[in-house]
């Protein structure tokens, strides 16, 4: 290890592989390290299904009780892309893409009232939905055409909405939209986790509504991507583009410690004394925590189920996205489901995970509404994971820590942390428009 490089990354997660990729296609020479045996860190999908109990600290199923045990792939963390969003577009740029296969969602849906029901994403399923009455529907009809036609440098699209001064709850009071129609259309398709940003300006909401809209054209069910045998693929391309561009990467190694000269970065030292040297260090919080501090908690329970969920009309894969207002919370609640189709369970099987941010000592039962939808259970596995973030910007030490993975059921947050982090590292925000015009390869 007695070698110098420009970076080393200490974690296996999609935040440092991505980053990994993009520093190795720029030119850096890159050292990857991990303390695990695979890849993915807290992101990672488990296979078997063994592999699965014994994490949580369960007795194995009985043989073959839920299929061939390497037919699973249990994601620990588990999210959906957003099809046009912007780990997509990470994917094309880097070409990471040919070492991957898509298929997309099935159906996007949104508790009210103790039901679900479809999210409406065009004028045509606003006017047919059961969501709304019918003259809530031509209102929403009318809004959402405004959001999809509004250009930030036409300001014939304006209709005297200043995109930097109107707030969200004033754009919503423009369309006479009543609060139901507010709460759906800020967290089922703007994605926000909470209501702060009503009294923002109303820009980002329009923004969001325009991705949610191009992300369901792309390929028509619903606005949501899932890599088949699971999230663990994600980090493994992105390890093999950095590969190719001359990355060396170490997993299985355990105690590393990142080693500082007046307050600077020098290296990371392995457990058996040796010192990497390096410029800059890119990590999870795990490898730096007294750089990091606790900003909350995640729960989360992962279901092995028999059964699609009730009421999505035998959807094999979906989101369900409950939010706070209509169970008395601030934060959202999340619910996502794949199954056998995309290959990260035995034939026959699903995979429910609802997640949430915890707000009371008792996380865990803060999932109910949420594991009712569900119908019956065969396994839960619960954890609960404490977030966190770096205490600075890392521009001092030059080691810059990601986030901890939140409870949405996408990875807009997660892209959002990756190219902070690749402002920061670099002091250039990352270019996107010399991406190339490319299509993900997605099977309906």
């Amino acid at each position: 290890m007695d070698e110098t490089y420009d970076v080393i990354v200490l974690g296996t997660g999609l935040k440092e592989c991505v980053l990994s990729g993009m520093m190795s296609v720029s030119g850096k020479k890159v050292l990857h390290m991990d303390r695990n045996k695979y890849y993915g860190a807290e992101i990672a999908s488990l296979s078997p299904l063994e592999d699965c109990f014994a994490h949580f600290k369960r007795e194995a199923p009985a043989k073959e009780q839920y299929g061939r045990g390497r037919d699973w792939n249990v994601d620990l963390i588990p999210k959906f892309l957003m099809a046009n969003g912007q780990l997509v577009k990470l994917l094309i740029h880097t070409g990471v893409t040919r070492y991957l296969e898509f298929k997309s969602v099935d159906g996007s849906y949104v508790y009210k009232g103790g039901k679900i029901f479809k999210v409406p994403a065009d004028e045509k399923e606003a006017l047919a939905t059961s969501l709304m009455g019918l003259f809530e529907k031509r209102r929403f009809k009318n809004f959402l055409q405004f959001a999809q036609e509004f250009d930030i440098d036409d300001p014939k699209t304006y209709k005297n909405v200043d995109a930097k001064t109107t707030t969200a709850a004033d754009v919503y009071k423009k369309f006479g939209l009543d609060g139901n129609t507010q709460d759906f259309t800020g967290h089922a398709i703007a994605l926000y986790r909470d209501d702060d940003y009503m009294s923002q300006p109303c820009g980002e909401l329009l923004r969001r509504m325009k991705l949610y809209s191009e992300s369901l054209a792309r390929y028509g069910k619903s606005p949501y991507l899932y890599p088949l045998y699971g999230l663990g693929e994600l980090p493994q391309g992105f390890a093999r583009l950095s590969a190719i561009y001359s990355g060396t990467f170490m997993l299985d190694r355990p105690g590393t410690t990142i080693e500082f000269e007046e307050g600077r970065v020098v290296g990371v030292k392995d457990n058996e004394g040796n010192l990497a040297k390096c410029k800059q260090v890119i990590c999870d919080p795990s490898y730096s925590p007294e750089k990091c501090k606790p900003v909350g908690k995640v729960v989360r329970a992962i279901c092995i189920l028999d059964h699609p969920i009730p009421n999505t009309k035998d959807a094999q894969s979906v989101q369900i996205i409950i939010p706070a207002n209509q169970v008395n919370r601030k934060k959202d609640i999340y619910i996502s489901v794949v199954s056998y189709a995309h290959n990260v369970a035995a034939k026959g099987w699903y995979l429910a995970i609802v997640s949430t941010t915890a707000e009371t000592p008792d996380p865990e039962k803060e999932l109910d509404v949420g594991l009712q939808l569900l119908g019956p259970i065969h396994e839960k596995f619960v954890s609960v994971s404490e977030l966190y973030e770096p205490v600075d910007d890392g521009k001092t030490s030059q080691v810059y820590i990601s986030k901890s993975y939140d409870a949405t059921s996408h990875f807009e947050t997660t892209c959002t942390d990756i190219l902070e982090m690749y402002e920061r590292i670099t002091g250039e925000p990352f270019d996107f428009s010399s991406l190339k015009t490319a299509q993900l390869e997605s099977e309906d």
